[in-house]
């Protein structure tokens, strides 16, 4: 056999078993044929450049060369709630017409992308800055889930996650001298060591997901660019789904989040792209992220358990949300007994019954939900939906997959409306809670929220629990709340689809609650995170006339809501800032209230936006996370000095 069947046959043989994971030879046939091809190389003197022989890697370096990008490498902008996924799926829907969306599994490793130039590989590098990377083609040669030459004879830059398998990794574990501790960090520094050997001993691989130059001819979308990578020997990870709607997102994002911890891989989130290239070069791109583009980022922790039962509850706006009494599990610290569903169609879609197996989920320390059912029994039994409001006998109203109670005085729906109302995102009236509003509903007669500007100070001292100085605190944070920020007054008045983003959204563009009432759909939706739906919901809530009723009794108790204004080239413009423990001087909503007065953005948790955590006494998990990622972070003698240097008053 001569050296180039013989090359091409180890090739073969090489992508049958690294890149579709279906090797057709023994090993000890394929080291054979190896064997044979190095003997001819070293008769001949002659290496062919797709050789086997080419991938143990060189020397060890001295340092990596810096590798500038042929087109730039963008990072994505993340996503870790829905709210946050909605808004991404708004903006796109507001420039291309019924979009399709590709979902891929989000590895958790170190992006590599390589360079051919005539079909040959000439050149790895890592992302770097996005612009310039690091060249690391020594240790990446030492890898085989890739071609050395191709039939593409353009200029062509593909990308791709370096990884080492879970598997891999425990393997390596058992002899190691020194242990790596995750997977992310085992493949960043196999890659980014300087002495190859170090990358071949701890057998890292690429798994490719994108073609991000090419010189000559051109793809479509997503698909297009995930079948070429695929039909020119690229490893890809096979599992991308086509979606038409962002429901369809939501599922595949919730299958990848059920099936991640059964694959062999880290992963730690799922990429959801637009397929259509056209449609993306309409979008176009941020500074820093394309627009069309968001990776969901899984940031929570899961079990298995069992239903027990299924009870409805329901909501300020009348949904009712199926709820499921759980055998109790240990999850995130905490003993959980119930995990929530979403509404009757999630029900049938995760397949839940009550006697299932169901993986759940936790995060941010709110109530659990359920992922999907993992195993029925013989007693398991389908979850009937209930015929009336299970509070107050209305006959239940059906809007697709979901199931409402219309009485708007049926006392749950009331009691959560007020809560939603008093809440800290909201009017923040401090110890005001759900079981205060039951109680305040059953004895006092409160029906709207603007009764609580006229509750009496008498009246509250005949409730259970209600000393003098309980009455005095709850009286004076309900005349505290009526000096109010516009987006959070937004927020408390319960619009559907509005959260606190839009609501912000919404006081910057129209100033004053008077001025978004009489705003039409149109105007709305011009907004660039308000969609048809919300735009609707809008409109439909200040048309109605018990709304415009009760929005009247709040202005006239003296609700003042007011439109803050950031100090321009304030200590934390620019800055994305993240609380966390307590704080001495302040309450939360009071300190956040003065960072964005200052130029700052608040968020709840911390992410690779974030830039600043504030931190106070026993701050805990979001401490330790922003240590982790190299966040800046301050205590809070610190915060209040800035605040005092920059005229802030501290009480």
């Amino acid at each position: 056999m001569d050296m180039r069947k013989l090359v091409d046959r180890l090739n073969r043989y090489a992508y049958e078993y690294y890149v579709l994971d279906a090797p057709t030879v023994s090993d000890a046939e394929y080291d054979k044929l190896y064997d044979e091809l190095r003997a001819m190389e070293r008769e001949s003197g002659t290496v062919l450049f797709d050789s086997p022989t080419r991938r143990v890697g060189g020397e060890p370096i001295k340092a990596f060369r810096r590798h500038e990008h042929i087109a730039r490498l963008y990072s994505l902008d993340k996503a870790v709630t829905e709210d946050e996924l909605d808004a991404f799926f708004t903006r796109v829907e507001k420039v291309c017409k019924d979009p399709e969306y590709t979902v891929e599994y989000k590895f958790d490793g170190l992006t590599i992308c390589l360079t051919y130039e005539g079909g040959k590989f000439v050149r790895a590098a890592t992302r770097g800055n996005g612009t310039v990377g690091e060249d690391v083609t020594a240790q990446v040669l030492t890898i085989k889930s890739y071609p050395l030459s191709i039939s593409y004879k353009g200029t062509l830059e593909v990308k791709g996650e370096a990884i080492i398998r879970l598997s891999v990794l425990e393997e390596y574990n058992k002899s190691a001298s020194e242990p790596l501790k995750n997977a992310r960090n085992a493949a960043a520094g196999a890659i980014r060591n300087l002495d190859p050997a170090v990358t071949a001993a701890r057998r890292p691989e690429i798994l490719f997901y994108d073609v991000n130059y090419m010189s000559e001819g051109e793809l479509s979308s997503q698909e297009e660019a995930v079948a070429f990578l695929e039909r020119e020997g690229f490893k890809t990870f096979r599992r991308m789904r086509l979606c038409k709607t962002p429901q369809e997102v939501k599922d595949a994002i919730a299958e990848i989040d059920v099936s991640r911890k059964k694959i062999d891989v880290l992963t730690d989130g799922a990429v959801i792209k637009v397929n259509d290239f056209s449609a993306r070069e309409a979008l176009g791109y941020t500074d820093k992220f394309p627009r069309w583009a968001i990776a969901f980022k899984f940031e929570a922790e899961e079990a298995v358990t069992q239903v027990k039962n299924v009870v409805w509850q329901v909501g300020r706006t009348g949904k009712l949300t199926p709820l499921a009494e759980v055998e109790p599990v240990e999850l995130a610290g905490a003993t959980v007994r119930k995990a929530t569903l979403n509404n009757l169609g999630d029900i049938r879609r995760k397949d839940v019954k009550i006697g299932s197996k169901v993986l759940i989920r936790r995060s941010n320390e709110v109530i659990p939900e359920i992922l999907a059912a993992v195993e029925h029994t013989g007693a398991s039994v389908d979850i009937a939906a209930p015929e009336t409001c299970p509070y107050c006998g209305s006959p239940i109203a059906e809007e697709g997959a979901n199931l409402f109670c219309p009485n708007r005085a049926c006392r749950p729906r009331v009691a959560a409306m007020l809560a939603h109302f008093a809440s800290k995102g909201a009017m923040d009236i401090e110890g005001f809670s759900e079981m205060t509003a039951c109680q305040l509903i059953d004895r006092l007669g409160v029906r709207h929220c603007s009764d609580l500007y006229f509750l009496d100070r008498k009246a509250l001292s005949s409730l259970e629990g209600f000393g003098e100085k309980k009455v005095r605190n709850l009286l004076s944070a309900v005349e505290g709340s009526k000096n109010i920020p516009l987006d959070r007054f937004i927020f408390a008045l319960g619009i559907g689809g509005i959260g606190k983003v839009a609501s912000k959204d919404l006081a910057e563009r129209f100033q004053s609650v008077e001025a978004l009432a009489s705003a039409a759909a149109e105007t709305l939706v011009e907004m660039e995170n308000i969609g048809e739906k919300t735009a609707e919901n809008i409109v439909r809530w200040f048309a109605d006339e018990e709304n415009r009723a009760e929005l009247s009794r709040l202005l006239s108790a003296g609700i003042r809501p007011y439109v803050k204004q950031a100090r321009a080239g304030g200590p934390f413009s620019g800055e994305s800032v993240v609380l966390t423990g307590t704080l001495s001087r302040f309450k939360r909503s009071e300190a956040q209230a003065r960072i964005e007065e200052l130029g700052g953005v608040c968020q709840s948790a911390v992410t690779s936006k974030t830039t600043l955590v504030i931190a106070g006494e026993s701050a805990g998990s979001k401490l330790e996370k922003a240590k982790a990622l190299g966040v800046k972070i301050v205590g809070e003698e610190e915060f209040i000095k800035i605040l005092s240097e920059n005229g802030i008053d501290i009480k």
